[in-house]
Formats: structure tokens, C-alpha cells, sequence
């Protein structure tokens, strides 16, 4: 069965329970209320009108206590198939291509700075991380997205690789998962908790846990005996000593009792996930619910009760004692967990998408030899598979630069990023939209878009050659360079930009690079004979027949032969 016919028949069958759970929440909802009025008809009966015991009054409250609890799961019930319609029908709507702006953009990701993010579309409304994120807590997404901005050496990309295909087909995993909770991302955050567990001891001196533990002790025996003598001159004298002992070690209680990153139901959810990894982490999944109870106590200690039991039995004091212990034991092992979870996320987002593209293989990593790029029918995987145009590209040490050529819509600047976000897919250990791939270890650096800056004064042209700068120096950094340059040097005259790319291809042909780039200017293309046998000419052509102009958006070998951007300007109605 494919995805979709398995998404579509576990919506159907999550939306039915969805739709018992809200009939039988209603009909709860009313027994409760006619079992309390029902309970308080038989009280007037029973204790005005004296017509039978009072005992009997006990069975409808027990009723009344079971209907609360069956009430209860029934709502976690309703709740859960909503999480799992709601995660399906997120699932139908990428299949179907209809996800743009319905997911985690991931927008706090962005750096405009970054040698090809921006350009190749990661992150945003309609990028690749939110097609790809299915991730529920912030460090998934936080993995996920370093995985995106950086090439993983080899090794780790086989070893994603391999991960990925085992959890490819496990569906009612990722369902579980799915159904755990409400938003881990919003009620755990990663670096506070780590942190919190992570951090010096504020109580170092234990054998005084147990002289609060007397004093507790104390409180409760002097209530009983002011309760029966009426004296509570000694209950007073002792709760004053507590308070001024909760004074005294209140910068002490704060750092351990605030600021964990983390409550109660997010601790329990984020057990969870633990429990669930493929790689056991032993006794993770009960430490961390042991912790949310104590955060679940935690968070009661500023409630009116709370402020009682801590003035009599130095509630606080406990508490921060028996989260010490918690920390002393499990503190230094909270950071493998969160990673544990982050790349657990991250490789199931990745299984998501590999389940729901099954014609997208995984590439082929080589190594060996010189540096190349060969992607045979390679497709843009956020456009949607029906329209989208597929081309072979071929980087190798016999052509190390595609310079390619075209008319304005022609797929040019399209071309680059479906070759850029294959690469980075590649390297991060997802399949890529491609018949086949194989490619060896490449850094990656892109410019095609480039924005002046009244800010920082700077011109168009001034922004590009800083970033052309940026991926040159990319050289330096150990890898192989993939560059992908769309309408080099387009701010400057025809013969300077022809001047300028020379020297830029010699110097990028003089180092371990190969790319493609873009252009308008058929001077440029000139440049191949410049570079040798190592830059060829490609070039995309329209179709202009009357008021029409088509695109086949096909690569063809040579120098487009054609223009169209006088036509284009009639057709819109300027006279030229």
C-alpha cells in the first residue's frame, strides 16, 4: 500500500474515533451533571425528609468519581485522534503538494550570511525544512537544520543512510510518536535543561537534609499537640525558626527549584520519545518521569497550599534536597539523551520523507578519485512532482564547469538550485529527487541572490563580489567546492563581467572546484573557450509563436541562439 492509501485510511480511522470521543464527551458531560443533581435530590431526601440513610449518599458520589475518570481518558482519547488526524492530514498535504506555509518554516534558522541557505530556499514558508520536519521538539528541529546547513562526513552519511531506510516503513512508530503530547517543542527547552542538570551542587552540606527533616517532623507533632491542648505557643516559635531558615537558604532554593528548562507534562512526554529509541538508553525513561514529578511539585510550592506546607514543613527545602539527588545521579547523562532524542528526530523526519517519496533513491557517496557531481534526471524536490522537469547534470574532471545560457523563465536559476538542494540532501544522509546520483565529498557555495543594503551602504554589485569572495574561500576549507553562480557579475558592464569571470574561473579552475553558472550575456560564454575543455556551454530555449511563449525548460548542449526579452516586453504591451 502506498502512502497515501495508508494515510487516507488511518485519517479515516482516527477521525472516527475522533467523532466517538465527542459524542461520548458530550453524554459523559451530561451524566455527570444528572448524577450531582440526581445526588443532591437524594441528600434532601435522605438528610431533610429523612426518608433512608445517609450512608446511601456515598454510591452515587462513587459513581460520581468514576464517571470523572472515565470522562478523563476518554478526552485524552478524543484528544490523541485529534493530534492523528491532524498529523495525517499534514502528511496527505505534502503528497499532495500542498504543505507550503502549513508547517515549521523554520525561520529562527536563517542566516542570511550562510554560503547557500538562502539561496537554495531551507528555510522559510515553502522551504526544504519544512517539507522535511516532522520533528516534535526543538532539538530535532535544531538537529535537523545543522544537518541542512553542513555536509556530514561519509561514514555519517551511510550511517544516516541506513537508519533512514530501516525506519523508512515504520509508520505506527511514527504515529507514537506523533501522539505523545500536545508540543514538546514548547514546554522542553534543550539548553535550559541541560544546563539546570549540568550545574554546581547549591547544597553541598547533606547531613543537614536530615536536621530539616527533624524539624518537619517537629511541626507535625506540635500541630497534634496544639490540636488537643489548645497551646501553640511552640508550634508558633518553631514555624518561626522555619521561615527564617527558608529566608537564609532562599538564594540557595531558587537556582535548583527555577529555570529547568522544562515542566512536568513536557519531562513526561520527553520519556517518551526515550523510551521509544531504537538504541536503548537504560533507565533514561523512568529518571526523566521521576524528574516530572518533581517538577509537577515544583510548580505547586507558589500555590496557597504550598505556601502552608512551606512554612510548616519546609516543603521547598525537600524539594531542592530531592532534586540535588536527581542531579548528583543523573545530571551529567541529561546531554546524551537530548542528542539521543535530536538525531533520533531528525533521522524519523528524514524516514517520514524517504516513506513518502519512494522513488527517490539514496546517492551514491564516492570518495575515490577526482571530484564530481553525476545526477542523472535530477529534479527540484519542492516543486511538485507533476510539473516538475527533470536534467542530467555532469561535473567531472573533463568538465568541471557548465556554463549555461538561456532566455528569461527558461529554468536557469532553477537548474542551480535543484543541483544545489540535491547536494545538500545528499549530504545529509536523505534520498535526493533523482533517478540516480553519485558525488563525492563537496562543500557547497552559492550566488544567485544578492540585495544592496542602504543600511550598511552597500550597492548590489558590492554585496555580490563579497559573496562570491565568501564561497571562494571556501576552497580553503579542506572539501572539494560545488559553486553555483546564476547572472555572474550582472551588476557591471559586458566587458568587465567578461573580464571578472575569467579571472574568477581561472582562479576557481586552479583549485579543487567545479560549478555552474548562469547568464544573460552571451559575451560570457566566450569564457568557455578561455577555460578549455574544462567549461562547456549549455543552454535552455523557449518557444514564441504570436503572444505565446513556452519553455520546455530542457538542458541542450551550445550557446542559446535566441532572446526573448523583446518579445516578452511587446507581448505585455511596451512599445519597443
Amino acid at each position: 500500500m502506498g502512502a497515501a492509501a495508508e494515510y487516507a485510511r488511518r485519517l479515516e480511522q482516527q477521525r472516527r474515533r475522533r467523532a466517538e470521543g465527542q459524542r461520548l464527551d458530550l453524554r459523559l458531560g451530561l451524566a455527570k451533571l444528572a448524577t450531582v443533581a440526581g445526588w443532591l435530590i437524594l441528600a434532601w431526601l435522605s438528610l431533610i425528609r429523612h426518608l433512608f440513610a445517609g450512608a446511601w449518599l456515598w454510591l452515587p458520589l462513587a459513581l460520581l468519581i468514576f464517571l470523572f475518570w472515565w470522562h478523563d481518558r476518554v478526552i485524552r482519547s478524543r484528544r490523541r485522534a485529534e493530534r492523528l488526524a491532524s498529523y495525517y492530514e499534514r502528511g496527505l498535504a505534502r503528497l499532495e503538494d500542498r504543505w507550503s506555509g502549513s508547517g515549521d518554516a523554520g525561520e529562527r534558522f536563517r542566516d542570511p550570511q550562510h554560503a547557500y541557505a538562502s539561496d537554495l530556499d531551507l528555510f522559510g514558508a515553502g522551504g526544504l525544512f519544512e517539507l522535511l520536519s516532522t520533528a516534535r521538539t526543538s532539538m530535532g528541529q535544531e538537529c535537523l537544520a545543522g544537518w541542512l546547513l553542513a555536509p556530514a562526513a561519509p561514514a555519517a552519511v551511510r550511517r544516516r543512510q541506513a537508519q533512514v531506510d530501516a525506519l523508512r516503513p515504520q509508520v505506527e512508530l511514527r504515529e507514537t510518536i506523533a501522539a505523545l503530547g500536545e508540543d514538546l517543542n514548547q514546554s522542553v527547552n534543550p539548553s535550559r535543561l541541560r544546563a539546570w542538570a549540568e550545574a554546581a551542587p547549591s547544597f553541598r552540606r547533606l547531613w543537614l537534609r536530615w536536621i530539616f527533616a527533624a524539624l518537619a517532623a517537629g511541626a507535625i507533632l506540635l500541630l497534634v499537640y496544639a490540636i488537643l491542648t489548645g497551646q501553640f505557643a511552640w508550634l508558633f516559635l518553631l514555624v518561626l525558626a522555619e521561615v527564617l531558615v527558608l529566608f537564609r537558604l532562599g538564594s540557595q532554593l531558587d537556582p535548583v527549584l527555577a529555570n529547568r528548562g522544562a515542566d512536568g507534562a513536557g519531562l513526561s512526554l520527553f520519556a517518551g520519545v526515550v523510551e521509544r529509541l531504537p538504541q536503548p538508553l537504560p533507565g533514561a525513561a523512568a529518571a526523566l518521569r521521576q524528574l516530572a514529578h518533581l517538577s509537577d511539585w515544583m510548580e505547586a510550592k507558589d500555590s496557597l497550599l504550598g505556601k502552608g506546607l512551606d512554612f510548616t514543613l519546609l516543603y521547598s527545602v525537600h524539594l531542592a534536597y530531592a532534586a540535588e539527588a536527581w542531579r548528583r545521579r543523573y545530571g551529567a547523562q541529561v546531554a546524551q539523551w537530548l542528542d539521543a532524542v535530536a538525531q533520533f528526530e531528525a533521522v524519523l523526519s528524514l524516514a517520514c520523507y524517504a516513506y513518502e517519496h519512494p522513488g527517490d533513491p539514496f546517492p551514491e557517496l564516492d570518495e575515490s578519485g577526482a571530484p564530481h557531481f553525476l545526477g542523472e534526471e535530477l529534479g527540484h524536490p519542492l516543486l511538485p512532482q507533476a510539473t516538475c522537469v527533470r536534467n542530467s547534470v555532469t561535473l567531472d574532471d573533463s568538465t568541471r564547469v557548465l556554463l549555461i545560457s538561456g532566455s528569461n523563465m527558461s529554468g536557469k536559476s532553477t537548474l542551480l538550485r535543484t543541483v544545489g538542494i540535491n547536494a545538500v540532501l545528499a549530504q545529509m544522509g536523505a534520498p535526493v529527487r533523482a533517478r540516480r546520483l553519485q558525488l563525492s565529498p563537496l562543500a557547497l557555495g552559492t550566488r544567485l541572490r544578492t540585495a544592496d543594503s542602504l543600511q550598511l551602504g552597500r550597492s548590489g554589485f558590492y554585496a555580490e563580489i563579497l559573496r562570491l569572495r565568501q564561497v571562494f574561500e571556501l576552497t580553503q576549507a579542506g572539501l572539494p567546492l560545488l559553486f553555483l553562480f546564476d547572472e555572474l557579475l550582472e551588476g557591471t558592464n559586458s566587458h568587465d563581467r567578461v573580464v571578472g569571470a575569467q579571472g574568477l574561473l581561472r582562479a576557481l579552475l586552479a583549485r579543487p572546484a567545479l560549478g555552474m553558472i548562469t547568464t544573460h550575456d552571451l559575451a560570457l560564454t566566450a569564457v568557455a573557450a578561455e577555460g578549455g575543455v574544462a567549461v562547456r556551454n549549455m543552454h535552455f530555449e523557449d518557444q514564441i509563436e504570436g503572444d505565446d511563449v513556452s519553455f520546455d525548460h530542457k538542458l541542450r548542449p551550445g550557446v542559446v541562439q535566441k532572446s526573448n526579452a523583446l518579445a516578452l516586453m511587446r507581448i505585455i504591451g511596451l512599445d519597443v
